[in-house]
């Protein structure tokens, strides 16, 4: 019995030690995807509308961020300066909510060329990044008004889960958009 008794014991041990092992490398793997940086590549996406509306009057109400909120539903509130079109390196701050996820963003112009191109990249809270480009022409006495956004995710678990979980969702917010902006410039 005392043998029979020692190997159990010894079998118990061994699958401790094994789910112990097993644990802690997946817990390890888990930490790892927290932990390190997301990928260097970030997520395109671009929508586009034609607006019936004058190029210069677009320009002024898509740079102005308290506009923001009134067409971009991920857009809930902005503050710093928000009542004029934001020239090359003034800020603003966005709170948003973005398929699912509360964060805050502050933005910088970092590109200017009023009324056709205007460039801002921030960073979230969380150490997510995202650049937007808000490209205007003139296009038989309208506005062809194109957006594109990039962005990277803060780490490799949510970049990793960004095609299951968030990219589509995301896309439809940015197609909403430009669709609201559209509505509500052409009221």
């Amino acid at each position: 019995m005392n043998a029979e008794s020692a190997m159990k014991r010894a079998s118990r041990r061994r699958r401790i030690v094994w789910t112990a092992s097993v644990a802690g490398v997946v817990l390890a793997a888990i930490l790892a995807t927290i932990l390190l940086p997301s990928p260097k590549a970030p997520v395109h996406l671009t929508n586009e509308v034609t607006i019936t509306r004058p190029i210069g009057e677009v320009f002024e109400y898509v740079t102005t961020p308290g506009n923001w909120p009134k067409w971009h539903p991920s857009s809930l509130a902005v503050s710093g300066a928000i009542d004029h079109s934001l020239n090359l390196g003034e800020q603003a701050t966005e709170d948003f909510l973005v398929a699912g996820r509360r964060g805050r963003a502050v933005w910088t112009v970092v590109e200017r060329d009023a009324p056709r191109l205007w460039k801002i990249e921030g960073g979230g809270e969380e150490g997510g990044r995202a650049w937007i480009t808000y490209t205007l022409r003139e296009e038989a006495g309208a506005t062809h008004f194109t957006r594109d956004m990039r962005y990277r995710m803060p780490n490799l678990l949510t970049a990793l889960l960004d095609p299951l979980l968030t990219r589509k969702q995301i896309a439809a917010e940015s197609d909403l958009a430009v669709r609201q902006l559209k509505a509500a410039l052409e009221r």
